[in-house]
């Protein structure tokens, strides 16, 4: 486990994770949410963020942590390794709804706390619906990778002690 991407449903805890993982392996960690957005909440162009993950695909050893489903494909070809948090829709939902307010390491703004995106928490409703079974064909494409998809927080946090 030396080239690492961590996808699954928004609020799955994804960030939260890879900072473990980075702990426990001392793989350097890239959020693509850094690599895509600007402080500003404006975004970076495909070909740029493109750009960036072959540069780090190209390390020797790295945690990618994002789903972005327009450069998942590129990413699961440069990993050895796929984690996906495969939690349920409540999960996710306050996963969101949690964070809000709270200034993350993993992004370059803070949520305001007052604010909802409906748009976005409907995206997270339908993701387990409408994206997940598209992630698991891409994952079912890559059979020479290690696939590790843990459906609840237990099973993430044991995978994550039994690192050490």
């Amino acid at each position: 486990m030396k080239k690492v991407i961590v996808i699954g449903c928004p609020g799955s805890g994804k960030s939260v994770f890879s900072r473990a993982l980075h702990a426990a392996t001392g793989l350097p960690l890239y959020p693509l949410d850094l690599l895509r957005w600007r402080a500003d909440r404006t975004i970076v162009s495909r070909e740029e963020m493109t750009q960036k993950i072959l540069e780090i695909g190209a390390t020797d050893a790295w945690i990618m942590d994002g789903n972005y489903g327009a450069t998942m494909e590129l990413r699961m070809a440069l990993c050895d390794t796929i984690i996906f948090l495969d939690y349920p829709t409540d999960v996710c939902l306050a996963g969101v709804l949690d964070r809000r307010g709270t200034a993350r390491p993993d992004l370059p703004w803070v949520e305001p706390a007052d604010e909802i995106d409906t748009e976005f928490l409907d995206f997270v409703k339908s993701y387990n619906a409408v994206h997940r079974p598209t992630v698991l064909e891409r994952i079912a494409n890559h059979p020479e990778k290690t696939v590790l998809v843990f459906h609840t927080r237990a099973e993430a946090d044991r995978f994550l002690a039994s690192l050490g």
